[in-house]
């Protein structure tokens, strides 16, 4: 699984878990269904989002509802109440589209296997029956994946042009348009016009965060590449990265409060509150006020953005200690990223061994860094108790509130 918001299932509690398991499922049989069973694998946290907006503003019946589905080996072989519906097929249409860009991407790179010409071959025909399969869908849904497919090709002429002094939110915007489409178009498939505009603005700056997101994690990974990065291309500095990254935090919980929701918990709880650990766990400063006192080493004093206070022994970003290995040393450093055959290759295993689902923690199939199952249990550091009384938090009047 990959994705910027992923959520501990303890902080949501039973009831929001359920739900957030039913989007998850209902996003990735949503896929199998239209796509077949390889077009799993570009099952994602973030394009359940999609879902998860359609159904908050059309209440469940609305949205398509529930369906009960079969015994899955990602969930231990139970049966569970999944989501279905347009919501699904708009998430599931969104992330094929971005998964077939995603590939083309790094087959013009010529990431890994993929600088070999059969590899790179067999790769763009995958991306090019993802990108027809992913356009079918969102036609069935009255949603047009050319402003997606525009957005892809048009970022990658401004990452070519891009240099120091061009602003970060010129080399973002490809992003945020896309985002904002796919957002502003639940409203669509829910019957709630009126949050087209607002959907679209917290999508946009959605994008961004993704974007945003993206580019700190993957900074020093990048440099020691040599591949292409924004921060380093643009000349952007962290601290200007954390501004805008918060500004666009601030952004989304105000376009949130103008949206007219018949069940908001879930949407509320993943892009307001879940969201905002997401940033803290990408620029390494503490995720949870409740971190106990005997969590590994001292505060890092490397800079504003290193770990401010006690932090999982997982680190920021779940994915090693801040000082680089374990806190005691002697740990290698992480192995760099798959190449996209390898990655389908560790998904498949990862999925077979139900892993994604059932493990505290995995590897992830690409990106090789640390990600949390989905039934997982809290990295968060505070009890399940103070957790799911901050579930039920739909205050929001002022903008700092509820933040465990």
């Amino acid at each position: 699984m990959f994705g910027i918001v992923r959520p501990c299932s303890h902080r949501l509690g039973e009831g929001l878990k359920s739900q957030w398991m039913a989007h998850l499922c209902g996003l990735c049989l949503a896929l199998r269904g239209d796509h077949g069973q390889f077009a799993r694998v570009v099952t994602n946290y973030d394009g359940l989002l999609i879902s998860v907006l359609t159904e908050a503003q059309a209440g469940g019946d609305a949205a398509g509802g529930r369906r009960t589905a079969g015994p899955c080996p990602l969930r231990g072989m139970r049966t569970a109440s999944v989501a279905q519906g347009e919501g699904a097929r708009l998430a599931a249409a969104v992330s094929l589209v971005l998964a077939s860009a995603k590939v083309r991407d790094h087959v013009a790179d010529g990431d890994g296997l993929l600088a070999r010409r059969p590899v790179a071959l067999a790769a763009r025909r995958v991306a090019a029956s993802w990108g027809r399969a992913g356009a079918r869908t969102g036609l069935d849904v009255g949603f047009d994946t050319a402003v997606l497919v525009d957005a892809v090709d048009r970022q990658l002429g401004i990452e070519t042009l891009a240099g120091l002094g061009t602003p970060l939110l010129t080399v973002t915007e490809p992003t945020e348009t896309a985002t904002a489409a796919a957002f502003a178009h639940t409203a669509v498939l829910a019957g709630r016009p009126g949050n087209a505009e607002p959907l679209a603005e917290a999508g946009r700056l959605f994008g961004r965060l993704a974007h945003l997101l993206d580019a700190v994690e993957d900074r020093e990974a990048d440099a020691a590449a040599g591949a292409w990065n924004p921060l380093t291309a643009t000349g952007t500095s962290l601290a200007e990265a954390r501004r805008l990254a918060d500004d666009a935090l601030h952004g989304i919980r105000l376009a949130l409060r103008e949206c007219a929701f018949t069940d908001g918990r879930l949407a509320h709880m993943l892009l307001a509150h879940e969201l905002k650990r997401s940033v803290d766990r990408a620029f390494g400063t503490a995720a949870c006020g409740h971190a106990p006192e005997d969590s590994f080493g001292p505060p890092q004093q490397g800079g504003p953005y290193g770990p401010q206070g006690p932090y999982s022994p997982q680190g920021p970003a779940g994915g090693g200690n801040p000082f680089g290995g374990n806190p005691f040393g002697g740990e290698p450093p992480r192995p760099g990223k798959r190449g996209f055959w390898a990655g389908c290759a560790a998904a498949i295993g990862l999925c077979c061994t139900c892993k994604v689902c059932c493990a505290d923690e995995f590897e992830g199939p690409w990106s090789r860094k640390k990600r949390e199952g989905g039934c997982g249990s809290c990295d968060c550091g505070c009890d399940s108790g103070c957790c799911e009384a901050c579930s039920c938090c739909e205050c929001c009047e002022c903008l700092s509130c509820c933040d465990c």
